[in-house]
């Protein structure tokens, strides 16, 4: 089974910057990535890599967000720069991210992410 355990979530002010980590415990089939939920609405992705550095984003978060992965390949990363309050949600990393983001095969616990203004 594939553990995935995320970190670097917190709060802050509109305009500021945090960066999620994701730790796997083995790599997982397929692309990784994150998803996230705000209060009252349906978890979406965010960012997804595929192993062959193939990236994808969607477009609230385009050139805002990076999604990097380490030399190893089972740490996950999303630095998240000029944040706005509508990123205000808990963060999910993913494993076996589907190509349109409907759904993943594995799930960490989430980190929450509050962005004030």
């Amino acid at each position: 089974q594939v553990r995935l355990t995320e970190s670097g979530g917190g709060s802050v002010q509109a305009g500021g910057s945090l960066r999620l980590s994701c730790v796997a415990s083995r790599y997982p089939y397929g692309r990784m990535g994150w998803f996230r939920q705000a209060p009252g609405q349906y978890r979406g992705g965010v960012a997804s890599t595929d192993r062959d550095g193939t990236i994808k984003y969607v477009d609230s978060v385009k050139d805002r967000f990076t999604i990097s992965q380490d030399s190893t390949k089972r740490t996950l990363y999303l630095q998240m720069n000029n944040l706005k309050p509508d990123d205000s949600a808990v963060y999910t990393c993913a494993g076996g991210v589907w190509e349109d983001f409907s759904d993943a095969f594995y799930w960490g616990q989430g980190t929450r992410v509050t962005v004030s203004s």
